[in-house]
């Protein structure tokens, strides 16, 4: 018999406090993270929110501090996230956390100007892309665009941040409990910003470092793709990052959009924020991984259908 699942059922930490009634509740959820999980109303009605889209066979609470305040930019913004920190060291005993983070530092590492106010060249050390007079031979593809010098200086940035994360979480009563993050789809480099005159972000960063237009789209998989490795790398660290699970969104088939609109093209709402048929796709694969680890069972091959998800 077909098991049936049901929506998420996210609450902000206002709405948590006010709600007295939990037993009905199979798993709890503490969630904290960039604009992927923000369900501000604003965010929701602009693109979409990958949490909204999770779905499990019993019912599941999240309670989310993405959008509460201001939206996490960086992963060390955990530290100054006092809901997340509050309720993460507090009386309550999750099941798991859910975490959206490191995709906007691999935008603000790409963003790096390669030279400084002073007019001094920036660091390679401090940036992903390389200035034209320091591309590599054609023969490596778009890896010679790419500051490996840059990205050895991330994964150390983001290696320390995450031991940090697991260092909140075994300093109190949630020790030990499973961390669950996903990696990024991959977007298309695009002049497509957010309804809020943010954006574009990395369209911007390829333009101003004279790449080729023609490789703007593997230079994006690049990138996105050495950051799911990295991050399926730490989790498999299972003595360096005990109970992190990671689950690489940049297999699931996503459409992407077409390269120069500025639009909603494909399963993208602007040029990294998928809409609701892209979020829709992630978290339906996501859920199967994380109810996976929170009921101790096997994963199941066949992914849960349904329609949009709902708050609480």
């Amino acid at each position: 018999m077909e098991s049936r699942f049901e929506h998420l059922v996210c609450l902000t930490p206002d709405e948590f406090k006010r709600r007295s009634e939990l037993s009905n509740f199979r798993w709890k959820l503490l969630a904290h993270g960039d604009s992927w999980f923000s369900f501000a109303a604003q965010r929701v009605d602009a693109h979409a929110n990958l949490l909204e889209e999770l779905v499990f066979s019993q019912p599941t609470l999240a309670v989310s501090c993405a959008g509460h305040h201001n939206a996490l930019r960086r992963m060390v913004d955990l530290e100054g996230a006092p809901d997340f920190v509050r309720l993460l060291d507090g009386e309550v005993v999750w099941d798991g956390v859910l975490l959206s983070v490191g995709g906007n530092d691999l935008v603000a590492a790409a963003q790096v100007p390669a030279s400084l106010p002073s007019g001094e060249i920036t660091p390679l050390t401090l940036r992903l892309l390389r200035k034209q007079t320091e591309w590599g031979p054609p023969s490596a593809g778009v890896s010679r665009y790419f500051s490996e010098e840059g990205w050895a200086t991330y994964c150390e940035y983001l290696r320390a941040n995450l031991k940090h994360v697991l260092s909140l979480r075994d300093d109190g009563p949630n020790k030990g409990k499973p961390i669950f993050m996903h990696c990024y789809a991959v977007p298309t480099p695009r002049p497509a910003g957010a309804e809020d005159a943010s954006g574009p972000w990395l369209y911007p960063a390829l333009k101003a470092y004279a790449i080729p237009q023609a490789d703007w789209a593997a230079m994006s998989r690049l990138m996105l793709s050495k950051l799911a490795t990295l991050l399926k790398a730490c989790a498999a660290d299972k003595d360096g990052y005990p109970q992190l699970h990671v689950f690489d969104s940049t297999q699931v088939p996503i459409a992407p959009a077409a390269l120069g609109s500025s639009g909603i093209s494909g399963d993208w709402h602007n040029e990294i924020h998928l809409n609701h048929s892209g979020c829709f796709k992630i978290a339906r694969a996501w859920s199967l991984h994380i109810e996976a680890v929170l009921s101790g069972k096997p994963l199941v091959a066949a992914a849960p259908t349904g329609g949009r998800g709902r708050r609480g």
